[in-house]
């Protein structure tokens, strides 16, 4: 696809050129838009871009502007508009020029999760591909059982027992104890200690 500048208008669109009362009125109105875009913005650099922003758009949707009525206001108001657009835009942004910012918050090269990662890596491949293909969709790639089920081409109950020996043995590898609150909340007790009668 070419550039749309660089492409001329088709034959049968209507090219309309704003006048040139409209060009004149533009014009005049610079000075004032960029003492305008001062005031909101307090650095000449972006009151220049802000006012050259109003002086395009301004251009491009001359059509829309009503022969008659407050050029003034509505070149204020476009102004105006980009300037907010742009103020709530920057406030998703963090500027970080000399990466003062990204260095508070990186975090430190001795991290384990990469040795974590290798460790869990070596448990899956240990595992038989049945439990290791039931484990991966359920517990890592966010499948439910029955998509799982659907994916294997197994029943449910197969997925669901393939997952917990799979989990089972995971822990076993990895030498991950699994805490008695877990143990209770997998029996039904909702995580409260039983007391003899």
């Amino acid at each position: 696809m070419k550039h749309p500048l660089t492409n001329p208008p088709p034959k049968n669109a209507l090219v309309v050129n704003p006048s040139a009362e409209f060009a004149k009125q533009l014009l005049a109105a610079v000075p004032g838009l960029r003492a305008f875009a001062l005031s909101l913005s307090l650095k000449s650099d972006r009151a220049d871009d802000l006012v050259q922003e109003t002086v395009m758009k301004a251009w491009k949707h001359h059509t829309s502007f009503e022969a008659g009525s407050n050029i003034k206001a509505w070149l204020y108001t476009i102004l105006r508009n980009e300037f907010y657009s742009l103020l709530r835009k920057s406030k998703r942004e963090v500027e970080d020029i000399d990466g003062i910012y990204a260095g508070r918050i990186a975090t430190d090269g001795s991290q384990l999760s990469h040795l974590d990662m290798m460790d869990m890596k070596v448990a899956l491949a240990n595992l038989p591909d049945d439990q290791r293909e039931a484990v991966i969709l359920v517990g890592a790639s966010g499948f439910s059982y029955e998509e799982a089920a659907d994916i294997c081409q197994v029943a449910v109950g197969t997925v669901k027992s393939r997952v917990s020996r799979a989990r089972l043995r995971l822990n076993e590898i990895l030498g991950i104890q699994e805490s008695d609150a877990l143990r209770q909340i997998k029996r039904g007790n909702g995580g409260k200690t039983q007391t003899a009668a």
